[in-house]
């Protein structure tokens, strides 16, 4: 299951009979930080391929900076249903009136460790994308932006990260924000098999 491998499947306009046959397998959900759950499939060096699933049906974790983030590896999201608006986000150095601290976020098998670092800012919406069934899109490592889905919708994404060297993954939070550590909430089995019954039932 390897990223190129996955790629050429969905853009060759497999991806529901592809999502259908890797949540087949032995997968355990989590609660992501950023509202969604996360179905890792696939972690190979800096490459990753996911299933986002943003739904009602199950709890949800909270952020403790903001949903305001970039990453340290290009993305490629594919849309199985739902509707996802990426929210482009322009982020602006700032001294007194800045309204944001820029924290470095780690990841590990525990969790995330965040770190205030020096930089303060200032933030404006940008571009905002739609995307519905069947599209794509991509982002760029380093870009600030948002993943929203609209009140009470039920969305699911592919996620497909490939590292960029020198990279890092940010996000923004409160001004006097402390380091701190969030331990990633694994689903059980009873709710994992929740969340891929909840995809397939869309897909099928």
């Amino acid at each position: 299951m390897r990223h190129d491998e996955v790629y050429a499947e969905l853009t060759g306009g497999r991806a529901r009979e592809w999502t259908l046959r890797a949540l087949s397998g032995a997968v355990r959900a989590v609660r992501h930080p950023l509202g969604f759950v996360c179905l890792p499939l696939e972690r190979r060096g800096g490459d990753g391929v996911c299933v986002h699933l943003w739904s009602g049906a199950l709890a949800h974790a909270e952020s403790t900076t903001s949903q305001i983030h970039c990453h340290s590896w290009d993305l490629f999201s594919h849309v199985l249903y739902g509707q996802i608006r990426n929210v482009h986000v322009d982020v602006t150095d700032a001294g007194p009136d800045a309204t944001h601290r820029v924290f470095e976020v780690v990841s590990d098998a525990g969790g995330d460790h965040l770190t205030p670092t020096g930089r303060t800012v200032r933030h404006a919406t940008g571009l905002v994308e739609a995307f519905g069934p069947g599209d794509s899109y991509t982002l760029s490592a380093g870009r600030f932006h948002s993943s929203v889905v609209p009140e009470g919708g039920e969305a699911a994404t592919i996620a497909l990260g490939r590292g960029r060297p020198g990279s890092r993954d940010l996000s923004l939070g409160p001004l006097a924000g402390r380091g701190h550590h969030v331990a990633r909430q694994p689903l059980d089995a009873k709710e994992t098999a929740r969340a891929v019954s909840l995809i397939a039932a869309h897909l099928t």
